[in-house]
């Protein structure tokens, strides 16, 4: 990746002397830039690189989202047309074109709820006494602040 994107800087501007220029994770990339022919750029030379090494991009899977433009104009690999998304979820994230991470907070506080719900299921169960759920959360507690230590 760094091989591919190394000669000319094209990222987003991400604070007054820092520039984001990609986001890498193993196998999933997510490629940054201000205008539609610097993202055109990147995917060519991130496609080329990969594939003097064997690698190929899998264009069913590689989506673009463009924020805050006027260009409707596609983004291509090999020809072929690059799907346009609204959103996409990158390592767990939500990136929405137009909420921010506004979408990602909300699907995160969806899953807490859920998953409080869940446990007050258990804990209002006849078939588990307070007894026996106290001395649970007291060991969960231990191993909590014993691993808080470590």
């Amino acid at each position: 990746m760094k091989t591919s994107t190394s000669e000319v800087k094209h990222g987003v501007q991400w604070t007054d002397h820092n520039q984001l220029e990609d986001l890498d994770f193993a196998d999933d990339l997510a490629l940054l830039s201000h205008t539609h022919e610097q993202m055109q750029i990147k995917i060519a030379s991130v496609a080329a690189v990969s594939a003097s090494v064997g690698l190929n991009i899998h264009k069913g899977k590689t989506k673009v989202l463009k924020y805050n433009t006027e260009n409707n104009n596609p983004i291509t690999l090999d020809g072929e047309t690059l799907e346009d998304v609204e959103s996409f979820t990158y390592l767990g994230s939500i990136i929405d074109e137009q909420e921010g991470s506004d979408a990602d907070v909300k699907a995160r506080i969806e899953k807490a709820i859920t998953a409080f719900l869940q446990l007050k299921n258990i804990s209002n169960s006849k078939q588990l006494s307070v007894n026996q759920y106290q001395s649970h959360n007291l060991q969960y507690q231990r191993q909590d602040s014993s691993t808080v230590r470590s």
